[in-house]
């Protein structure tokens, strides 16, 4: 009796869900062999940047991580859920009021779980932002390697053939290369601050709306314990038979209702500066807009630098580089799910570090 194994019997969308729409459902729900556990983790975290260009390998680890903080949130989410339910299972046999309230919390702890199941989701449109960055860096490689490999090429032959007549074709094409590799530059620098943006706008979103939910759901929980009654008895004493029922109840649909109705112009916790940040971030924004005026009435146009350009022998898109064919979006992991064991190393999952290492240089 008075038993409640689920907080929405129909999952109408809430106030938040109608102001954001919810995104699809994060691709690492998909089912893998060793998408799960400890071999997928270390699988990913070893073979994260040794695929595609120099230049996207950084990138690329970081997204592989991504990937691995994700399936640990889905995990989280799903242990958590049968926890509330096992915690339900157990109140049962108990008295009356640890019985019902037992169940309640259990409601409780499932909808953190089901919240936790949404972030993974919100989550994935971080990760899928990030990886766009990586694409373009790995695009723009080839226009890199071009004008090095010619730049070789004229050192080469001035150190060879002082007087060779390809010394001049060379510089010319040297020349064209760079005016290409500034296009491809401009278009990796513009892109990545605006998806740098984007992504942890995504992130940051989702995070503030998973912990102020999380927090209006402790806070009811925290009113349905003071249900319980504590008192010590002594042996033989029969306590107050409990009619906290429909108080209990009451406080399940207050909290469903607070969840239902929450939007991020209501939040609880708000993010204020300091004087001296806020006159600091101002000075900042007041400078850009005072360059992008300057660029204005210089009259730069920046429109072409978004095109893709056309010419094959350089700067390409991903889809059409040779070296990107084995850099999809799971490359790495399926070339390390079909690996029989993970060697040890020292920089394997027990080695951690912290922030940027200064970078070795060969001597």
């Amino acid at each position: 009796m008075h038993r409640t194994y689920s907080m929405r019997q129909t999952r109408a969308p809430t106030a938040s869900q109608i102001q954001n729409p919810p995104p699809p459902p994060s691709s690492t729900k998909s089912g893998r062999l060793f998408g799960r556990g400890s071999l997928g983790h270390a699988l990913r975290h070893r073979s994260a940047g040794a695929f595609g260009p120099d230049l996207a390998k950084k990138l690329s680890q970081l997204v592989k991580m991504e990937k691995n903080v994700m399936r640990s949130l889905e995990t989280v989410a799903r242990e958590r859920m049968d926890v509330a339910q096992q915690l339900s299972l157990w109140g049962e046999a108990g008295d009356e009021d640890v019985s019902d309230i037992t169940d309640k919390l259990g409601v409780l702890l499932y909808e953190v779980g089901e919240l936790e199941d949404q972030y993974v989701d919100r989550y994935d449109q971080y990760r899928v932002t990030i990886k766009s960055i990586r694409n373009i860096e790995a695009s723009v490689q080839p226009s890199r390697d071009r004008k090095q490999k010619i730049t070789d090429q004229i050192a080469h032959l001035k150190y060879k053939e002082p007087n060779s007549p390809k010394i001049v074709v060379l510089e010319q094409e040297l020349v064209r290369a760079e005016a290409e590799s500034l296009v491809a530059e401009a278009q990796l620098s513009n892109i990545t601050r605006e998806k740098i943006k984007a992504a942890y706008t995504y992130q940051f979103d989702a995070l503030r709306e998973h912990c102020e939910k999380v927090a209006i759901i402790a806070g009811y929980g925290k009113h349905l314990l003071e249900l319980i009654d504590d008192t010590p008895v002594t042996p033989g004493e029969t306590r107050q038979a409990y009619d906290g029922y429909e108080a209990s109840k009451a406080i399940i649909q207050d909290c469903e209702d607070a969840l239902t109705n929450w939007v991020s112009s209501n939040a609880a916790v708000s993010s204020k500066l300091s004087t001296r940040s806020r006159t600091l971030s101002q000075r900042r924004r007041n400078n850009l807009n005072d360059m992008n005026k300057t660029r204005a009435m210089e009259g730069h146009d920046l429109s072409a630098q978004d095109r893709p350009l056309n010419d094959d022998s350089s700067w390409m898109p991903a889809s059409r580089n040779k070296d990107m064919e084995e850099y999809s979006d799971e490359e790495e992991l399926d070339e390390a799910d079909h690996r029989d064991s993970v060697p040890e190393s020292d920089g394997g999952l027990n080695s951690e570090t912290r922030g940027r290492q200064q970078e070795v240089i060969a001597a």
